[in-house]
């Protein structure tokens, strides 16, 4: 695993990676989802695909759910960003807001995110659940953001494996996060709003 920051890059699925959204699929196609979205960016549409394909359902595309665009960073690995820009990536590790190779801002992305995700959900009928077919930075502001966390917060919410979901659903007190970086179905947990 060669651990390269691709950003706003758009490159296809390989063939683990479409393996892998064959999986997500026949196990999210089991939630019976009412609608799905998607960044516009090659992996995530396809990955979608996969999805659609199962339900019937059609994927709106939208930019908005695009991954961080990260400037310089993008195509380098690991290992070349801590070379080149160890202490912007530092200062970033560390919560603060920073452009990572002149690119956006988390709260940048959120903005963008959030709101296409609310409106989407503001759409399905009572109980309906929406599928977001998106990116690992893209998905963590996003949840931050609908969550009301502060920014610099949203870090401690981990990465998304590939073709791995976070599941969120609205309690009491508004969104709740269920399940984080799952690759199974949620099970119901005792306590949880009803």
């Amino acid at each position: 695993m060669e651990r390269r920051f691709q950003g706003t890059t758009d490159i296809e699925l390989t063939g683990t990676g479409v393996a892998q959204a064959r999986r997500a699929a026949r196990l999210l196609a089991a939630m019976k989802p009412d609608a799905i979205i998607a960044s516009d960016l090659r992996r995530a549409a396809d990955t979608a695909a996969e999805l659609a394909a199962l339900t019937g359902l059609e994927v709106t595309g939208n930019p908005g759910l695009r991954e961080t665009y990260a400037g310089s960073w993008q195509g380098l690995t690991h290992d070349e960003i801590m070379e080149r820009h160890g202490e912007q990536y530092a200062a970033w590790k560390r919560g603060e807001p920073v452009r990572r190779g002149g690119g956006e801002l988390e709260t940048e992305v959120a903005d963008r995110a959030a709101p296409v995700v609310l409106s989407h959900a503001e759409k399905l009928p009572d109980g309906g659940t929406l599928v977001v077919v998106s990116h690992g930075g893209t998905i963590r502001t996003t949840i931050g953001r609908l969550l009301g966390l502060e920014s610099h917060s949203w870090e401690a919410l981990g990465g998304l494996t590939n073709c791995c979901w976070s599941v969120l659903g609205e309690g009491a007190r508004g969104w709740r996060l269920l399940e984080h970086n799952a690759g199974t179905l949620p099970e119901p947990v005792l306590g949880d709003d009803d």
